[in-house]
Protein backbone atom coordinates (compact mmCIF):
# COMPACT_ATOMS: atom_id res chain seq x y z
CA UNK A 1 0.00 0.00 0.00
CA UNK A 2 1.54 3.37 -0.82
CA UNK A 3 2.11 6.17 1.61
CA UNK A 4 -0.57 8.33 -0.16
CA UNK A 5 -3.14 5.92 0.88
CA UNK A 6 -2.28 5.91 4.55
CA UNK A 7 -2.70 10.02 4.37
CA UNK A 8 -6.25 11.12 5.71
CA UNK A 9 -7.95 14.03 7.37
CA UNK A 10 -9.54 13.90 10.33
CA UNK A 11 -12.93 14.08 9.49
CA UNK A 12 -12.05 10.15 8.52
CA UNK A 13 -11.02 9.41 11.53
CA UNK A 14 -14.17 11.12 13.22
CA UNK A 15 -16.12 8.85 10.86
CA UNK A 16 -14.42 5.65 10.44
CA UNK A 17 -12.76 5.20 13.94
CA UNK A 18 -14.13 1.96 14.77
CA UNK A 19 -13.33 0.63 11.44
CA UNK A 20 -9.90 1.77 11.74
CA UNK A 21 -8.81 0.62 15.28
CA UNK A 22 -10.03 -2.87 13.65
CA UNK A 23 -7.75 -2.85 11.10
CA UNK A 24 -4.80 -1.49 12.38
CA UNK A 25 -3.41 -5.17 13.59
CA UNK A 26 -3.55 -6.49 9.93
CA UNK A 27 -2.10 -2.91 8.69
CA UNK A 28 1.74 -2.65 9.98
CA UNK A 29 1.64 0.78 8.31
CA UNK A 30 0.59 3.83 10.71
CA UNK A 31 -2.52 6.12 9.22
CA UNK A 32 -1.12 9.47 9.04
CA UNK A 33 -4.10 12.15 10.60
CA UNK A 34 -4.42 15.48 8.86
CA UNK A 35 -5.78 18.80 9.72
CA UNK A 36 -6.17 21.60 7.37
CA UNK A 37 -4.50 19.95 4.86
CA UNK A 38 -0.82 19.86 7.26
CA UNK A 39 0.04 16.54 9.07
CA UNK A 40 -1.10 16.57 12.79
CA UNK A 41 -0.90 12.99 14.24
CA UNK A 42 -0.16 9.26 13.79
CA UNK A 43 -2.35 6.52 14.48
CA UNK A 44 -0.60 2.89 14.61
CA UNK A 45 -1.14 -0.70 16.69
CA UNK A 46 0.07 -0.92 20.11
CA UNK A 47 2.74 -3.53 18.63
CA UNK A 48 4.71 -1.50 16.12
CA UNK A 49 4.34 1.38 18.96
CA UNK A 50 6.15 -1.39 21.21
CA UNK A 51 9.02 -2.13 18.93
CA UNK A 52 9.51 2.08 17.98
CA UNK A 53 9.81 2.60 21.05
CA UNK A 54 12.43 -0.47 21.95
CA UNK A 55 14.39 0.30 18.78
CA UNK A 56 14.22 4.47 20.40
CA UNK A 57 15.42 3.31 23.73
CA UNK A 58 18.45 1.30 22.38
CA UNK A 59 19.77 3.66 19.68
CA UNK A 60 19.40 6.45 23.12
CA UNK A 61 21.88 4.04 24.71
CA UNK A 62 24.19 3.75 22.18
CA UNK A 63 24.57 7.29 21.74
CA UNK A 64 24.87 8.10 25.25
CA UNK A 65 28.04 5.47 24.82
CA UNK A 66 29.02 7.06 21.97
CA UNK A 67 29.36 10.05 23.85
CA UNK A 68 30.93 8.66 27.02
CA UNK A 69 34.00 7.09 24.24
CA UNK A 70 34.20 10.42 22.71
CA UNK A 71 34.34 12.23 26.69
CA UNK A 72 36.67 9.12 27.25
CA UNK A 73 34.86 8.41 30.21
CA UNK A 74 35.43 4.77 29.94
CA UNK A 75 37.71 1.81 31.78
CA UNK A 76 39.04 -1.37 30.54
CA UNK A 77 36.62 -3.92 30.78
CA UNK A 78 39.56 -6.21 32.58
CA UNK A 79 39.35 -3.47 35.15
CA UNK A 80 35.66 -3.55 35.67
CA UNK A 81 35.25 -6.95 35.72
CA UNK A 82 38.57 -7.22 38.23
CA UNK A 83 36.01 -4.55 40.87
CA UNK A 84 33.12 -6.79 40.40
CA UNK A 85 34.36 -10.03 41.02
CA UNK A 86 36.66 -8.30 44.57
CA UNK A 87 32.88 -7.09 45.57
CA UNK A 88 31.20 -10.44 44.98
CA UNK A 89 34.10 -11.82 47.00
CA UNK A 90 33.32 -9.73 49.89
CA UNK A 91 29.67 -10.06 49.99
Amino acid sequence: MSLSEQIKPISYLKAHAAEIIRTLGDRPEPLIITQNGEAKAVVQDIDSYERTQETLALLKMLALGDRQIEAGEVQPAADVFARLRERYKAE
